[in-house]
């Protein structure tokens, strides 16, 4: 008899999390409730998910949150990359913090808008060295030859900047996702999961403050 090739059905955990029950507090507290608790057990807590759309349907990849507060979650990338392109087609946008460790993860739809040029010069001037030279020559997402042709240009990027501050490329900034729907996940034993999602009140998907909890409206949902 041949053996079944696909043995992933077999890869099962059984969670046992305690009960999460009502949230009786902003989207906003509770979320760093949860990312305070991530930080002691995830390696990069700040890993999040991001989806976005383009003619051909979704398109995912981990980007590292770098800042948070009423207005929403920020992240840094390069505008010409396949995500910034997107994003600056059509706002909609999909996050997920997958806090396997924790039996938890955290999902957030909402629409992204570019940063301030404040906040966007703010980061970049905190980035290593190496990683602000970097953002000057990639191309981000672009067909590139091989290593060596990259490596070449940042040894010549490098030996430019010798001596004086990298300047941040016009390129490259931040994306604030701004919320209107965010979901609290914890597992729990049989599948039978604990979930908890803020929509905003008036029943509307305009995004709005993370820390007004009268602007939202907390629902159970079944697993």
């Amino acid at each position: 008899m041949t053996e079944p090739v696909d043995r992933l059905p077999q890869t099962r955990k059984s969670y046992d999390s305690g009960i999460f029950d009502h949230p009786d507090t902003s989207p906003l507290t509770l979320f760093r409730q949860w990312y305070d608790a991530a930080a002691e057990h995830v390696r990069e807590p700040n890993a999040m998910t991001v989806s976005t759309l383009d003619e051909w349907g979704p398109s995912s990849r981990i980007v590292l949150l770098k800042g948070l507060d009423e207005r929403g979650f920020l992240f840094f990338t390069d505008y010409d990359s396949a995500k910034g392109r997107q994003l600056r087609a059509d706002p909609r946008v999909a996050v997920n913090f997958p806090w396997q460790d924790m039996e938890r993860q955290v999902r957030i739809r909402g629409l992204a808008e570019v940063a301030s040029a404040e906040d966007s010069d703010a980061y970049f001037a905190v980035r290593p060295r190496g990683s602000q030279i970097g953002a000057n020559v990639s191309k981000q997402s672009q067909p590139v030859a091989d290593r060596k042709q990259m490596q070449a240009e940042y040894d010549a990027a490098a030996a430019e900047f010798e001596g004086r501050d990298v300047p941040r490329p016009e390129h490259w900034g931040g994306f604030r996702v701004h919320v209107f729907e965010i979901e609290f996940w914890q597992g729990q034993q049989n599948r039978f999961h604990d979930r908890w999602v803020f929509r905003r009140s008036d029943g509307s998907h305009e995004p709005a403050d993370l820390a007004d909890a009268s602007a939202w409206s907390a629902l159970r949902l079944y697993p």
